[in-house]
């Protein structure tokens, strides 16, 4: 795999290797030990989550708060989305700032977010199927979001015709009012 740190510290966009040929491509996606050598991050993911969404949905910005705080490791298996990671660490240096980046089913690459930011994507495709590692187990009672054209935040989602967002996400506080992470 190839890895590349993104403007926030801890935040990497991985490459895995194709090897190709006239039947297809073959891909390991996730090799523990590969990812902590390259990426320094020592993680052990305990769930896999799935979704499968239309174009133009946008989902987010989520996040686990207290100890049930997850990194998450996500990628696209089928069609296109614009994901987005918000640092939302109190005192961080990159506090409020996010990195975004396309991910799909022919790039094939995923990104690593660590704890402490919130998540959200949008799908550019006609439908995407969107998978993800996180390290912790999901917890209702942990559960909170931000909204995700809070203007502090200024995202630059890409535009769509109609942006399909459920009530819950429309319901999100701003950043400055949301629930801490930790």
């Amino acid at each position: 795999m190839i890895v590349h740190e993104l403007e926030i510290p801890g935040c990497f966009l991985i490459e895995p290797i194709l090897r190709k040929d006239a039947r297809g491509y073959f891909a390991e996606t996730y090799n523990q030990q590969d990812f902590k050598r390259l990426t320094g991050v020592d993680t052990t993911f305990v769930q896999d989550n799935e979704s499968f969404s239309s174009r133009g949905v946008l989902r987010g910005l989520h996040y686990q708060s207290g100890e049930f705080t997850q990194a998450k490791l996500v990628r696209v298996v089928h069609g296109e989305v614009f994901d987005v990671a918000v640092d939302i660490r109190p005192g961080s240096a990159t506090y409020g700032r996010y990195v975004s980046a396309i991910l799909s089913g022919d790039n094939h690459k995923q990104l690593f977010i660590p704890k402490g930011f919130a998540h959200g994507f949008l799908v550019l495709s006609d439908t995407a199927l969107f998978a993800y590692k996180c390290d912790d187990f999901y917890s209702k009672e942990h559960e909170a979001g931000i909204a995700y054209n809070d203007p502090d935040l200024n995202i630059n989602w890409p535009e769509m015709e109609e942006y399909l967002i459920s009530d819950r996400d429309r319901l999100q506080p701003t950043l400055k009012n949301s629930r801490p992470v930790w």
